[in-house]
């Protein structure tokens, strides 16, 4: 210690630590500078650790400050700070606990960076986990990529929260049960389904994650599903508080109480839902001897209403009727009024007493809409249609096989709606316009918003409404429009307006015996298909692909010394439009998906429609985890295909 420093009337706090220290320690003034005080009793000392305080009192300006006394200085200048008060030996006890207690948990390492990771992070890697087992060309399926999802749950509890979401929010069961399981549980089918309902039975927190679940196809021999499958499901549903949507199990609806029916209607989270409407032996009797309204009785009627009580959430609502089937007309007008977040909704194959103009006016508003097959609906119901407040919302219009006869009226349709930005038209009749009626400007059918169309008029006399779609989109009427699909376009007339194209037809043409049967028997029938009109646009780009379009000739000193040919084109150079001709699902022949398709909606178009593997077709018998210590053992399961939803979204 500096002598001179000693007669001052302060000590520098250098000092102070330097005259405490033990003799023969070496000087740390960091160190010392944050040494606890002792100090007798009856006084007690309380440390407390501060990082941010540790740094500012190591730093060499900080130890200049001068200070009046040496208690001072512990509360002022350190992260220990001496606090004297007057207590008993109980209390200085309980402070010399409470000190060590702080300066062991001070003196911990921080956790490791895994489990200060936010959940986002997790959930980014199992999404990238769910798109490697989605790939086209991996040997993967639903039944290997929940065992990954398995293994992750077991590394850590912080793994296990992440996965625990994945794991139970969308439950896919695919294919056929083992048959080593079946015998292992003494069943004879849906061994799955009974395992996951005890399951969600016995952990009430793990089925309130539970909000999709594809059920597999047990569909017999006969159409219809049985009893005890139907009574499984729902007994899973009615697990299941979030319940939200239910995928590939649609069980006909015949005015009959079961029980999946009751199970759906007390989901008040249902997002979707698709009645496909049978045929009632006694509403069909009583049909032969009164006309409608009054087929259904009292009972049927309220049965059906009462299911959309709950469901103030559904968004997406799917009604088609089978041969003979009835829903009355006031029956859809109390469903309306019971939906007030419907968004999108289908309509197939009612009655003229059943859906009609009459009751289109009673759609509340939309953002997507289909209508097919429906023989009540009118040119006028959709003219009022349009002119009305409900249809202003809409962004997808879809009508299919409605025999719409005037062109007036879809001009109507594409002026009015603003917001409508897809539009889909198909039927056999060919709309025209009134006799009297001369058209001296262009574009007669105009739409700022749309951006795809589908167009598909198969009538011989299409080609006047065709040739006014054209001369429509050369007068710039659809400047959005971005894709265009016209299976039915013979002349080309709607290819020469896109952007030209060097193939259409696709590599899986040149091997669809399909077509090439049809070809043979029926040539008019085959001519209507997408597989045909591929060919035929093909065969149009290749015809002007051998004509020269242009001729550029090189002279050199009065000599030609090089001449290039540039070959032809089908399209037009600058356009924005895409020219498709692929189908909405991958394997059908149809431009749209129909309810074939989504009643077959069983291992998407890999297996057959009894959830067989069709021939040359190769399932995954789980060898994505062949690399398990374990061996064949553990990582083998029954042979599946792979399977991909039908989303509801691809029908508008």
């Amino acid at each position: 210690m500096d002598p001179h420093r000693t007669k001052r009337a302060s000590l520098y706090p250098d000092d102070a630590l330097l005259a405490n220290r033990h003799v023969g320690q070496a000087y740390d003034p960091v160190a010392m500078a944050y040494r606890p005080q002792k100090t007798p009793l009856p006084f007690t000392t309380s440390v407390s650790w501060d990082a941010a305080d540790f740094y500012a009192a190591a730093r060499p300006e900080s130890r200049r400050s001068s200070i009046s006394s040496y208690a001072s200085f512990g509360s002022a200048h350190s992260t220990f700070s001496t606090t004297q008060t007057t207590t008993t030996s109980v209390g200085s006890s309980r402070s010399s606990f409470t000190t060590i207690q702080q300066r062991s948990r001070s003196t911990q390492p921080p956790p490791p960076v895994f489990k200060r990771l936010p959940l986002e992070i997790y959930e980014y890697i199992l999404q990238q986990l769910k798109n490697i087992h989605a790939e086209p060309y991996i040997q993967s399926c639903a039944t290997c990529y929940l065992r990954d999802l398995y293994n992750l749950a077991l590394v850590s509890r912080t793994w296990d929260r992440a996965v625990r979401d994945q794991l139970y929010d969308s439950i896919h069961i695919v294919g056929h049960d083992s048959v080593s399981q079946l015998k292992k549980c003494k069943m004879k089918s849906g061994v799955r389904l009974k395992l996951l309902r005890r399951t969600l039975r016995e952990r009430r927190i793990l089925a309130q994650f539970v909000r999709e679940l594809k059920v597999p196809n047990l569909q017999p021999e006969s159409g219809e599903f049985s009893t005890e499958t139907i009574d499984t499901v729902a007994s899973i549903v009615m697990a299941c508080p979030n319940f939200e949507k239910l995928v590939g199990f649609y069980p006909t609806y015949n005015h009959t109480f079961n029980r999946l029916t009751y199970a759906l209607s007390t989901r008040r989270k249902l997002k979707e839902h698709i009645w496909i409407v049978g045929e009632n032996e006694e509403i069909t009797a009583r049909s032969q001897m009164q006309l409608p309204p009054g087929l259904m009785d009292t009972q049927q009627a309220a049965s059906f209403i009462q299911c959309h009580d709950c469901w103030s959430s559904l968004t997406t609502l799917f009604l088609h009727a089978q041969p003979n089937a009835i829903l009355e007309h006031d029956i859809f007008i109390s469903v309306f009024e019971r939906l007030p977040s419907l968004l999108h909704l289908a309509i197939s194959s009612f009655d003229i007493d059943d859906f009609n103009d009459e009751t289109l006016r009673y759609i509340p508003p939309l953002q997507s809409l289909r209508l097919e097959s429906l023989s009540g609906i009118t040119c006028d119901g959709l003219s009022r249609y349009a002119s009305s407040a409900a249809a202003l919302p809409l962004h997808s219009l879809s009508l299919l096989a409605l025999s719409i006869s005037s062109l007036q009226l879809i001009s109507k349709l594409l002026a009015n709606l603003n917001s409508l930005t897809r539009f889909s038209i198909s039927q056999e009749l060919s709309p025209t316009l009134p006799a009297d009626m001369f058209i001296i400007f262009q574009p007669l059918l105009a739409s700022a918003s749309l951006t795809y169309l589908h167009w598909d008029i198969r009538s011989p006399l299409a080609s006047t409404a065709t040739d006014h779609l054209a001369s429509s989109i050369r007068a710039h009427g659809f400047p959005a429009l971005r894709a265009i699909r016209a299976p039915a376009d013979p002349d080309g007339t709607l290819q020469a307006l896109c952007k030209p194209r060097a193939q259409i037809a696709l590599p899986s043409d040149k091997y669809n015996t399909t077509a090439a049967a049809l070809r043979k028997t029926n040539p008019s029938l085959y001519a209507r298909t997408l597989h045909a009109a591929r060919e035929t646009a093909q065969q149009r780009i290749v015809a002007a692909r051998n004509t020269v379009l242009f001729r550029i000739v090189v002279e050199e000193n009065g000599c030609v010394s090089q001449v290039y040919d540039l070959p032809g084109f089908v399209g037009t150079v600058g356009s924005h439009i895409d020219y498709m001709l692929r189908q909405d699902i991958a394997g059908t022949g149809e431009a749209i998906c129909g309810w074939g398709d989504l009643l077959k909606d069983e291992g998407g178009r890999g297996n057959g429609d009894d959830g067989k593997l069709e021939r040359g077709v190769e399932g995954c018998t789980g060898l994505w985890n062949a690399s398990h210590p374990v061996g064949k053992k553990w990582w083998w399961h029954t042979e599946r295909a792979r399977w991909k939803e039908i989303e509801l979204g691809r029908f508008f």
